[in-house]
């Protein structure tokens, strides 16, 4: 995928210094130093669970070359990290499928944490059901607003009167999740039902529609590729006159899926005056037109104007 919109390599712009001196043992939570001043050698990444497969495989590499620096990244989701980690100063860096809201940015400056959006890739959101289901293999945006909208529709015939008068069992991301909010806000309307099973866990749904013939849900690209054989995913048309295309980067990457959407980082901006975070984001920056991304973790790598404009940002924020 290098010659495509998000591929190609980025040039180095600062070496990691590989030792940062004598380190304190008493290290405050979070993006802090130790007592004595030094760089603690920890990283703490929270936020999306649909770029914790880039941003966990991001750390290890790292942490492969930096032995003496401990990258840690959870999955909370977008809107779960920034409330509860990110913007409190408890994380050094929150990934996202979705912008930060403008809530979310008051919330930040009230810590005076200053958060750097670093758009570091796409997703190829997938809709997927059971291999059971023989009903159906493509849908429009007004079908799967139809279901996901609100709670009026509880059976399959409820949306085609020719399908299962079966109720749908949906699986989908907890409303923490930027995937909840970019669904909510691009296929919804606005709008997204209460009755369906939350969760921050992505295996989950993929398990909810193994087990039931019924089931639907919706993630990121990078669980349905790693899960092929267990869930069918279905193609999508925005319109009824479209063409239904099938997720893949590729279609991502060309924007011909329509459920395409752009993946971030944001760091803080007070936590890249600490090396570790400050050479983990530059790595991060400097391999995130990678081919390994698409074929390893299943995102569309990023193009090299994304890595140079994200590469200005981290120089600007820290006056390298």
């Amino acid at each position: 995928m290098a010659d495509n919109q998000f591929g190609r390599d980025a040039v180095s712009r600062r070496k990691f210094i590989a030792a940062t001196g004598a380190m304190g043992t008493a290290a405050i939570a979070g993006c802090s130093e130790t007592s004595d001043g030094n760089d603690n050698g920890e990283v703490i990444v929270k936020g999306s669970s649909t770029v914790f497969p880039i941003s966990d495989e991001m750390a290890q590499r790292f942490m492969d070359e930096n032995s003496d620096v401990n990258v840690t990244v959870d999955s909370t989701g977008s809107g779960g990290g920034f409330e509860n980690h990110f913007c409190p100063g408890d994380a050094d860096i929150n990934g996202a499928s979705r912008k930060i809201k403008s809530e979310e940015e008051d919330h930040c400056a009230e810590n005076d944490v200053t958060p750097i959006e670093m758009h570091i890739g796409g997703d190829a959101l997938t809709v997927a059901v059971s291999n059971d289901n023989d009903w159906v293999d493509s849908m429009t945006f007004d079908q799967l607003a139809q279901i996901w909208s609100d709670d009026s529709v509880t059976t399959w015939s409820d949306v085609e009167s020719d399908w299962p008068d079966e109720e749908i069992e949906l699986y989908g991301p907890d409303t923490t999740s930027g995937t909840y909010d970019w669904f909510t806000e691009n296929v919804n309307g606005g709008s997204h039902r209460t009755e369906y099973e939350g969760t921050e866990d992505d295996n989950t749904i993929i398990q909810g529609l193994e087990d039931s013939q019924y089931a639907m849900g919706y993630f990121g690209y990078a669980y349905y590729s790693e899960n092929e054989d267990r869930v069918k995913a279905l193609e999508i048309a925005e319109s009824e006159g479209d063409d239904p295309t099938a997720p893949s980067l590729q279609a991502a990457s060309e924007g011909s899926y329509p459920l395409a959407r752009p993946l971030f980082i944001y760091p803080a901006e007070e936590s890249l005056d600490r090396d570790p975070v400050y050479n983990f984001v530059e790595f991060y920056l400097e391999n995130s037109s990678a081919d390994w991304i698409a074929d390893e973790v299943g995102y569309v790598p990023a193009n090299q104007d994304m890595v140079d404009e994200n590469m200005s940002k981290l120089e600007d924020a820290t006056g390298e």
